[in-house]
């Protein structure tokens, strides 16, 4: 795999990707709205020979034009993903018709693989580790539509004779975040010097570094099957109060966290865990960070962006 292009690559799980395949050589031609709020997540590779940048937003994917063919297609963007307008339902039926036309693009630019982007959202709340055959009940606007538009992309890339590689991504963390997460929530509130307000934290949840999804996401475009889903996790379970605790001890250990302070918010996931047997068999994929060590460098990041000491 020599060329990719990459919608929605200023994102945080975008902008890894990119770095990944600058690391690899690729030519990588990124597609991103104008004046991107999160265009510095670019910053530091828009001087770099391999990269172009089309600027294009997602209502007009139907008019993108290459002038030279592709390997692969990895569609990030997506409309309307914070908690606030989730259930937007109008919103979220537009992303299943701009993701038929990110396809459709995919195409005109002669790619070979197109790499769909779901969500854990897709399943609802399961009690089971996640893969390719857990049932999927998608209870908000956000999750229903993911779900629709990657059963949508199968069917329709099946018709346009291009290989579709499904993946569902659970919980990633890193180098971009945005501040409404709760990794985010947690390193600014404990550098400001607060108490965070917390629920119970008593999920057993799968956290990601972003640069190993970034990985799996380029080894699922060269060596996934036709159609499958990949969930895309570190494979392990960790209770959500254990991970507050780590970045808690990083920043300052006498910190107090307010567990317990907050209620869940509705469709709460208590289990989220991917099985990620199929990835490391289908593609030879392997996590290379622990959250510990994944989080030292976000913490750093943050620092270095924030100027906190």
């Amino acid at each position: 795999m020599n060329s990719i292009i990459i919608t929605g690559a200023s994102s945080m799980i975008g902008a890894a990707t990119v770095a990944e395949a600058l690391k690899q050589n690729m030519q990588v031609t990124t597609v991103i709205r104008k004046n991107s709020p999160q265009l510095n997540n670019l910053s530091q590779f828009l001087t770099d020979k391999n990269i172009d940048v089309i600027e294009c937003d997602i209502k007009n994917y139907d008019s993108l034009s290459f002038n030279k063919k592709y390997d692969a297609f990895f569609h990030m963007a997506w409309q309307s993903t914070n908690s606030e307008r989730r259930d937007d339902v109008y919103t979220q039926i537009n992303n299943i018709k701009f993701t038929m036309d990110a396809l459709n693009a995919a195409i005109r630019a002669g790619c070979e693989s197109f790499v769909y982007t779901g969500s854990q959202a897709e399943y609802g709340r399961v009690t089971e580790k996640l893969d390719a055959d857990t049932k999927c009940n998608p209870e908000s606007g956000y999750g229903i539509a993911k779900y629709a538009a990657g059963k949508m992309s199968c069917l329709l890339a099946s018709q346009l004779g291009i290989r579709l590689c499904y993946a569902r991504i659970l919980s990633v963390y890193g180098e971009g975040m945005l501040s409404g997460t709760f990794i985010m929530y947690l390193i600014k509130t404990l550098f400001d010097g607060e108490k965070p307000s917390l629920t119970k934290c008593e999920q057993l949840w799968d956290y990601m570094y972003v640069r190993d999804a970034a990985r799996a996401f380029l080894s699922i475009a060269e060596k996934g099957v036709d159609g499958k889903v990949y969930p895309i996790g570190s494979g392990n379970a960790r209770p959500l109060r254990e991970y507050a605790e780590i970045i808690r001890d990083i920043i300052n250990p006498f910190s107090e966290l307010g567990f317990g302070e907050k209620d869940y918010y509705p469709y709460q996931p208590m289990y989220l865990c991917a099985d990620i047997n199929s990835l490391k068999k289908d593609t030879g994929f392997k996590p290379q960070y622990s959250f510990e060590n994944g989080i030292k460098k976000t913490i750093e990041w943050y620092k270095s962006t924030y100027g906190v000491e």
